[in-house]
């Protein structure tokens, strides 16, 4: 190959979520590309696993990078849970590259890029281009170019970054192949595998300036606990009509309940985050949560505002409670089962936060079918009955094991004398004597 007589420069660009917006417009790195070298590329996975919720590769070249900072099927990502992988591409032909350019967006810690950058003519003696896993590609002809890590030392991590890696000579070299090898952002849950929206390969001399900035949204809402101790988001920029209903209805609950829910999940060494994010954005469903962002989706949101909206980010901000990621530090930890994880968020919500509602009741036609591992609302019953009848503390200890990773079915043994099985078969028997079936 022949590369480039000056000193190679990565210029890292980061709109931060408030600024963040369709069209990734930044002050040096120019925006994504609809046509250049890496569009006609040949892209392929040499290492890692693909998740199958994001777009696949072709994303990467399509030149329509996301319009939202949580649109999976517009972006490609390594799954959950795994250390990364690596990207190849090949061009057409041995190119004169002048700029890789890499684009990413997320509201969270799967938005920062981190990789090493490798390129190759293919003629190089002993050239491999799919190098084993754990193996520098330059014992197999690659030629190291570039260590990227765009993730900030402090502040928000979420949001837009655009990266040019670039030559100060102008041409960064000649290449036809093109290796990124990805790590995770982060391993304190399963999400740090990055949201790469675009790769953007420049043949030609463009420094591609853009003096644009995008133009900032409405500062999202910032609360703390009366402590002081945590600190709560609220960002509502994509949906501005409910400004007011997160400020004066949702966000006192979240203050007052998020110290209540982690002294009630507690774990010998385990400290619960000290802030988390609600976004409120367009989408389907109701809400999920992934580390410590939360998603509320409209139009559900507005139709249910003075309805059960509270009670669905109570049972969200559990899941920020418990982090169960915790476990993946234990070599030995078994997989939580689901069930359990969200029938004890529901606990919490329908039993502790709104039990007036009586939201977890089992109804008389359900009682004949209803299992204790039915998940959400029928396990926070099963919870609620084994907690009253045997162990008060049950769920709190229920916590420490998932956290740990330490769960199986014999801790009901231990706690109640009983086998999951017997509890389960008395509890239905419970509800067939107060719902008169």
């Amino acid at each position: 190959m022949t590369a480039g007589a000056g000193a190679i420069t990565v210029l890292i660009d980061h709109n931060e979520n408030d600024a963040a917006a369709p069209g990734f417009r930044f002050l040096r790195v120019p925006p994504p590309a609809t046509n250049n070298a890496a569009t006609g590329a040949r892209f392929t996975t040499v290492a890692g696993d693909v998740d199958s919720n994001g777009g696949g590769l072709e994303a990467l070249q399509e030149g329509r990078p996301p319009d939202e900072e949580d649109e999976p099927h517009r972006n490609f990502f390594f799954a959950a849970g795994t250390p990364g992988g690596a990207i190849e591409l090949e061009l057409k032909k041995v190119t004169a590259i002048w700029q890789i350019n890499t684009y990413s967006w997320h509201g969270g810690s799967r938005a920062p890029q981190l990789y090493k950058i490798y390129g190759a003519t293919g003629a190089e003696a002993g050239f491999n281009p799919r190098p084993p896993e754990k193996t520098d590609p330059t014992v197999c002809g690659w030629t190291f170019i570039a260590n990227v890590d765009t993730r900030p030392k402090e502040g928000d991590q979420g949001g837009q970054y655009g990266v040019s890696v670039r030559d100060s000579s102008g041409k960064l070299g000649d290449y036809r192949y093109l290796l990124l090898v990805c790590a995770a952002t982060e391993t304190t849950d399963d999400f740090g595998n990055t949201f790469y929206s675009e790769i953007d390969v420049l043949d030609h001399p463009d420094t591609g300036r853009s003096s644009s900035a995008a133009k900032p949204r409405e500062k999202p809402f910032v609360t703390r606990t009366p402590d002081g101790k945590y600190e709560i988001t609220i960002d509502f920029s994509r949906a501005p009509d409910m400004k007011e209903w997160a400020e004066t209805k949702l966000a006192p609950v979240l203050v007052d309940w998020y110290p209540k829910i982690v002294a009630l999940l507690p774990s010998e060494g385990y400290r619960a985050p000290q802030h988390f994010k609600v976004i409120i954005r367009p989408g389907r469903g109701v809400a999920d949560t992934a580390g410590t962002r939360v998603n509320a989706y409209v139009p559900w949101l507005r139709e249910e505002a003075g309805g059960e909206a509270v009670g669905a980010l109570v049972h969200e901000m559990v899941h920020i409670v418990q982090q169960y990621g915790e476990a993946r530090h234990n070599p030995a930890a078994r997989e939580n089962p689901g069930w359990l994880v969200e029938g004890m968020a529901d606990y919490v919500r329908w039993y502790l936060y709104e039990p007036q509602s009586h939201g977890a009741d089992i109804g008389p036609r359900h009682v004949t079918r209803v299992r204790y591992d039915n998940s959400y609302r029928p396990t926070a019953n099963f919870l609620n009955w084994v907690s009253e009848k045997y162990d008060k503390n049950l769920v709190p200890e229920i916590n420490a094991v998932l956290r740990e990773g330490n769960y199986d079915d014999a801790f009901w043994s231990q706690h109640t004398g009983k086998t999951i099985e017997q509890l389960g078969e008395e509890w239905k028997a419970h509800l067939k004597v107060t719902k008169g079936r």
